[in-house]
């Protein structure tokens, strides 16, 4: 409990820290909201607006302020959304948390997989093949992996959707089973992008877990009990194998997070990523701290679940 409790201090104090940094850095960018509006105001009427927001008072009184409302859970308001920043925010996390949920389910699911089989089979073909392989897709930078994919499944080959996170004219008609078809349909390009260049380094880390696992002497003591390979592997080697995985996921998380601004953008999947690229080429001060927060808070709490789960299977880390 009581590391629990130290970990949660030390989250609020990488949040806040985070929340200052975004906060200075997005305001020391030339121009403000109201210097990119597409009405064409007058000077006059551009000054009044940022006097009513505030941004014509000193750095430090904005921070303030704007601390005092995020503790009263006002976000502010967005400019080049035209709406609330916490209306904007939940528009996007959860197409967000989508994605890169299936994203990272896949990543795990196949990585723990191709990593076990490799750390098996040591310098068998595939393990000589696929790491390679793997490591080409762990190398691609994000932006250019997603354009690939759509470049090739979307518009060479043209069998999947290029973006968007439905049938733009159609999703809305469509009965339920059809909008949850149409969706995961729109969905297999940009999570087959993210689990592509995450993969590699599940899969690695799963390797070297498991070849530090099978010489250990109580897997010597299962084959001399007479049990198969397949329930030494699975069942015993695997399952003293995952502390490291444990941790390595809370490190993956914001790797997915930060992937998803791009992959987001490419796809125009509706999502946190495509939402705080727009704020800010805006300079949508509110709306890009905001994103920055909420994004700072999944990181940690990641990173938190992680280490409750590592305690979990790991009793030595709760001593």
């Amino acid at each position: 409990m009581r590391q629990i409790v130290a970990r949660l201090g030390q989250s609020l104090i990488v949040v806040f820290i985070v929340t200052t940094i975004s906060f200075f850095v997005i305001r020391s960018a030339p121009g403000d909201p109201f210097s990119f509006d597409s009405t064409k105001l007058s000077q006059e009427a551009r000054d009044r607006l940022r006097h009513q927001a505030g941004y014509d008072r000193p750095l430090p009184e904005q921070f303030v302020r704007y601390l005092g409302n995020v503790a009263r859970g006002e976000m502010g308001f967005s400019e080049s959304r035209g709406t609330s920043v916490a209306r904007a925010l939940a528009d996007a996390i959860p197409n967000t948390l989508l994605l890169v949920g299936v994203a990272l389910t896949l990543s795990v699911a196949l990585g723990m997989a191709v990593g076990v089989v490799q750390a098996t089979k040591r310098g068998g073909w595939f393990d000589q093949v696929s790491s390679p392989v793997f490591l080409v897709f762990y190398s691609l930078p994000d932006f250019w992996a997603a354009l690939m994919m759509l470049l090739v499944f979307g518009y060479w080959l043209n069998i999947l959707p290029q973006g968007y996170m439905g049938d733009p004219t159609m999703h809305d008609y469509y009965p339920l089973w059809r909008r949850i078809g149409d969706t995961a349909e729109h969905l297999v390009l940009p999570a087959t992008t993210l689990t592509l260049i995450t993969i590699a380094a599940i899969a690695r880390y799963q390797r070297t877990a498991m070849l530090e696992v099978l010489p250990a002497d109580f897997i010597r003591t299962a084959r001399a009990k007479g049990l198969t390979e397949r329930e030494i592997i699975w069942r015993h080697a695997l399952r003293n194998a995952l502390a490291p995985m444990i941790t390595t996921l809370g490190l993956l998380f914001p790797v997915l997070l930060g992937g998803a601004v791009f992959v987001e953008r490419v796809f125009s999947w509706p999502g946190m990523g495509a939402l705080t690229a727009g704020a800010i080429e805006s300079r949508d001060y509110d709306l890009v701290t905001a994103s920055v927060i909420i994004g700072s808070v999944m990181v940690v709490a990641g990173n938190l679940v992680a280490d409750l789960l590592h305690a979990a299977v790991d009793p030595r880390v709760r001593e």
